[in-house]
C-alpha cells in the first residue's frame, strides 16, 4: 500500500483532458504521456502481455497462480479527464488526520471544501484526504480507479499465497466524452466479465446507468432593422427561450435523484438569425427514455405551427442501461458484494446517475458492473479523495480475484 498514494499522485500531475471536438483516438496528445507511463509500469511490477494499441487502449494480464479453470476477470479504468474543468498543473493537497472542519483550498480566492455543503466530509473525519488546490480538478476519476487496479495487481504478484486465475487489466482513453469504450478490442481482452473500478464513494457497487442521448436544437430566425421590426423579425434567440419555456420545470438535474430521469441544457449560443441549444437527456427507464425525446420533438412541432418553419431538433443516442446484460449473469454483482462484506465495508447498490464504459462494453459482450474509486466531486475543483477508500477499493479488486478462483466454476456457476 506505500506506492498507492504517490503512485495516484504521479498520475493526476500529468494533465490528460480529453477533447470532444477532436476526431483522433486520444483525442488529446497529452493524454499519451500517461498511457505510456503506464505501459512501463505494468512491466516493472511484473504483469505479462503488455500492450498499448494506436488508439491508447492498454491491457496486460496477471497470469493464474492455481491449476483448476477459472473464469478469466478483468478490471477496467479510463486515464483521461473531464474537459469540463481544466486538468493543467494539479497541485493535490495532503490533509492528514481530517478534523472535520473546513478545509481551506485556496486562500487568495476564497475558496473553501466545506462539510456544511458537503457533509459527506464528516464521513471522513481522522482519514488522510487528497484535495485540489481550488484551481483545478484533482483527476481522481479515474486515476485513482488505475492506481488502486496496479496496486491490487502489485500485491497480488507480492501475496502468492492468494488464490486467483487469470487477470487482465484495461486503461482506456476518452471515457469522459462517452468514447472510452468505441475501440475497445473485447476479444482480444479475453474476459468472461470485468469490472470497471470508476464510481465514487466507499461501498459504491453499480449495474444499471442512464440510457442517454444528446440533442441539438437549432432555431432559424429572421433579422430586420428593430425599428421597422414590427410582424417581421423572428428572433431565434427568444425562440429557444420560448422552447426552454416549454420544457418541464422540475425534470433537470438539480430537481431529480435516484432513478429520475432529466432534460438538461448545457449550452447556448445564438443570434437574431441562428441560435442553438445543446441537451443531455438522461433516464434509467426506456419507455421513459424514449418519451422525453418525444416531448423534445412535440414541442418544435408546436412552434413551427405558431412561428413557421423555425426549429430543428437533432437527437443521437449515446449508450443504454446496462441492467438487462448484468441481470442474466447476477452472480457477477454478488461477488463483488461478498468481496466488500468480507471487508467490512457496506455495499451502497443504486443507479449510476450518469454513464460508465461498462455499459458500452455490456453491450459489447463483456458484462462489467462498476465499483468505487473512493472519489467525491469529481469535475471540479471541490473534488477530493480519502486515502483509505482508495486502500479498500485495492482490496476488494484482491478479494474479488480470491472469490472468483475459489467459489466460482469455469461456466460461472458457484
Amino acid at each position: 500500500m506505500e506506492q498507492l498514494l504517490p503512485r495516484f499522485l504521479a498520475y493526476v500531475a500529468i494533465d490528460t483532458q480529453s477533447n470532444p471536438i477532436s476526431k483522433k483516438t486520444p483525442s488529446t496528445e497529452k493524454q499519451w504521456v500517461l498511457a505510456k507511463k503506464l505501459v512501463l509500469e505494468l512491466h516493472q511490477i511484473g504483469l505479462q502481455e503488455v500492450s498499448i494499441d494506436e488508439n491508447g487502449y492498454i491491457m496486460a494480464s496477471l497470469p493464474s497462480n492455481i491449476n483448476r479453470a477459472v473464469p478469466t476477470i478483468g478490471f477496467i479504468s479510463h486515464y483521461d479527464t473531464s474537459p469540463d474543468f481544466t486538468a493543467f498543473n494539479v497541485k493535490p493537497q495532503i490533509i492528514e488526520n481530517y478534523d472535520g472542519g473546513d478545509i481551506i483550498l485556496n486562500e487568495k480566492e476564497n475558496i473553501v471544501l466545506s462539510p456544511d455543503y458537503f457533509e459527506e466530509l464528516l464521513n471522513y473525519k481522522g482519514q488522510t484526504l487528497i484535495t485540489t488546490n481550488g484551481k483545478t480538478l484533482l483527476g481522481a476519476d479515474d486515476k485513482a480507479g488505475i492506481a488502486e487496479i496496479i496496486t491490487a495487481m502489485e500485491y497480488l504478484i507480492n501475496h502468492p499465497e492468494i488464490e486467483h486465475g487469470t487477470i487482465r487489466i484495461g486503461f482506456t482513453p476518452d471515457e469522459e466524452i462517452g468514447r472510452g469504450a468505441h475501440k475497445f478490442d473485447v476479444e482480444k481482452f479475453g474476459a468472461e466479465w470485468a469490472y470497471t473500478i470508476d464510481g465514487s464513494q466507499l461501498g459504491e457497487l453499480e449495474f444499471e446507468n442512464f440510457n442517454a442521448a444528446t440533442a441539438n436544437v437549432i432555431f432559424k430566425g429572421k433579422s430586420v432593422h428593430p425599428g421597422y421590426a414590427k410582424n417581421k423579425m423572428v428572433n431565434a434567440i427568444l425562440l429557444s427561450n420560448e422552447f426552454l419555456s416549454l420544457l418541464p420545470a422540475n425534470e433537470v438535474p438539480e430537481k431529480t435523484a435516484d432513478r429520475e430521469g432529466f432534460f438538461h441544457v448545457h449550452k447556448i449560443s445564438g443570434s437574431i438569425e441562428k441560435a442553438e441549444l445543446n441537451f443531455i437527456i438522461r433516464d434509467h427507464d426506456q419507455q421513459h427514455f424514449d418519451a422525453r425525446k418525444e416531448v423534445l420533438y412535440t414541442i418544435a412541432e408546436k412552434l413551427n405551427q405558431k412561428h413557421g418553419d423555425c426549429v430543428t431538433v437533432e437527437i443521437k443516442d449515446q449508450y443504454k442501461n446496462m441492467r438487462e446484460k448484468i441481470e442474466p449473469v447476477f452472480h457477477i454483482v454478488e461477488i463483488a458484494e461478498e468481496a466488500m462484506h468480507q471487508l467490512g465495508i457496506t455495499p451502497i447498490i443504486k443507479p449510476i446517475r450518469g454513464g460508465t464504459d461498462g455499459s458500452q462494453l455490456s453491450f459489447m459482450g463483456l458484462p462489467c458492473p462498476n465499483i468505487f474509486a473512493g472519489g467525491h466531486n469529481f469535475h471540479g475543483k471541490y473534488e477530493y479523495i480519502p486515502l483509505e477508500s482508495m486502500e479498500k477499493a485495492v482490496l476488494v479488486i484482491a478479494k474479488i480475484c480470491e472469490l472468483t478462483a475459489t467459489t466460482i466454476h469455469k461456466n460461472g456457476e458457484k
